[in-house]
């Protein structure tokens, strides 16, 4: 199923959420006008490389790493996916929080998905990047702020295309079961993960729906179904 909104309307401009989206955009619009070996090296030198984090020498660029990795995309694929879940479910979780508990609770999330990430890597020469250890972290939040808001999308069955409304408890709560199912089959097959970091994705979300509750704004709701 690909969500494609929700049911709830931001209170104020997301001004925030906006603009890590165009951020994001336009350091992967950079990036495609560069040749792939000068692409390939910016992610082996800003995404995040399990081994450094165990080099005292390397140290300093793995923490960098930490917040440059989440601004880097592979693919047009990657990129679309991504924005599509932060601009659906980011605007409501900067609601709750306002603007600035946001953006950083947005690259705690981050942070410490690349650190689970690095706890989990079965390759420690294979840069992680990718914001969606960050948005895994909006998705924890968004679950527990909203769990009870309904999120339109397209569900496939067979040959047949239908729009339906699905709770977001439902909907994430899937969600979150799918990463960690794959992240449990990456470990046991080693290298068979797909390409996806699935732990940066499982240590974002509990990170987000855990501390979450400590951004929140002092007077917000919970929005029950």
């Amino acid at each position: 199923m690909i969500p494609l909104r929700d049911d709830i309307p931001s209170k104020k401009y997301p001004f925030v959420n906006t603009l890590l989206i165009f951020i994001n955009i336009a350091v992967f619009l950079w990036e495609i006008t560069l040749p792939s070996y000068i692409r390939e090296n910016i992610f082996f030198k800003f995404g995040v490389l399990p081994y450094r984090f165990y080099n005292p020498s390397l140290l300093s660029s793995a923490i960098l790493s930490l917040f440059t990795s989440m601004f880097l995309h592979g693919g047009w694929s990657h990129i679309i996916g991504n924005m599509i879940y932060l601009y659906i479910f980011g605007d409501n979780v900067e609601d709750a929080m306002g603007h600035f508990r946001y953006l950083l609770f947005y690259l705690f999330s981050g942070i410490v998905a690349g650190l689970v990430q690095v706890l989990f890597s079965v390759n420690p020469y294979i840069p992680a990047i990718g914001a969606s250890g960050a948005i895994a972290g909006v998705l924890g939040a968004y679950i527990r702020f909203y769990p009870g808001a309904r999120i339109l999308t397209i569900a496939f069955w067979g040959f047949f295309i239908d729009f339906i409304y699905v709770p977001a408890f439902i909907y994430l709560g899937l969600w979150f079961i799918l990463q960690l199912f794959s992240g449990f089959f990456s470990l046991i097959f080693l290298d068979l993960s797909g390409g996806i970091a699935w732990w940066a994705h499982i240590g974002g979300f509990v990170f987000g729906f855990m501390i979450s509750k400590y951004f929140r704004k002092r007077y917000w709701y919970y929005y029950y179904f």
